[in-house]
């Protein structure tokens, strides 16, 4: 097992190089967690390091009650919220949290994102839904994540007045959701500036949906 928890301690200190390349974060905010396979653990970054410090070495080890079980950090913040989700959801093998810029312009509008774009079907199956506010610290940030994705497409929710959280089979896959999330954010504000996004028809969703989760890419990867 210590062989798998090194590796994930090297992929997640690797993802968090993802958030910077595609300008999801600043300074040291937001934040990338995996779950450990088979068991009650989970992988995530240290509180107020430095992107630049990050390393598989002080990447955090936690139990799913987020207790530090292997580290000499305290780790995120967030580590509760991410913790909850785990829990919650036994799907769930990565989470991500964001402040990107246009994701949490809608979340500080309190408006879900709603589906006008063929990128957004084929990835969010539909709406990017808002969650509840919630206060930092605790699991409540969690509980909201939970209440709003459970049953629903999206794997991101903008939670309201704070950032993004997206979830994922794993790490790499919740990374991919929060670009995927800011991207689609940034189309939609534009496209509401130019006048009003024209609407897309529920079969056309689903259709594109079925289609980027079941066709499309590589079989097995």
């Amino acid at each position: 097992m210590s062989e798998v928890i090194t590796a994930l301690r090297e992929t997640v200190a690797s993802l968090h190089a993802e958030l910077t390349r595609y300008g999801l974060v600043a300074w040291t905010a937001g934040n990338v967690s995996a779950r450990v396979p088979g068991q009650e653990l989970l992988v995530i970054k240290p509180s107020g390091v430095s992107y630049d410090d990050l390393s598989a070495a002080n990447m955090i080890v936690c139990d799913l009650d987020g207790v530090v079980v292997e580290g000499d950090l305290s780790p995120s913040s967030d580590t509760a919220a991410h913790a909850y989700v785990y829990r919650a959801m036994p799907e769930v093998g990565g989470v991500v949290h964001t402040h990107s810029t246009y994701a949490t312009a809608w979340a500080a509008r309190g408006e879900a994102i709603p589906c006008h774009l063929t990128a957004q079907a084929d990835e969010f199956g539909g709406e990017i839904p808002i969650g509840p506010f919630a206060l930092i610290g605790g699991d409540d940030i969690g509980k909201g994540i939970v209440a709003t994705l459970s049953g629903h497409r999206s794997p991101a929710v903008l939670m309201r007045n704070h950032g993004v959280f997206t979830i994922g089979k794993d790490a790499r896959a919740a990374v991919k959701a929060a670009v995927m999330c800011e991207d689609v954010a940034r189309t939609a504000h534009l496209a509401r500036v130019l006048g009003q996004p024209v609407p897309m028809a529920q079969a056309d969703v689903d259709s594109l949906y079925d289609r980027y989760q079941n066709v499309y890419g590589q079989p097995g990867r």
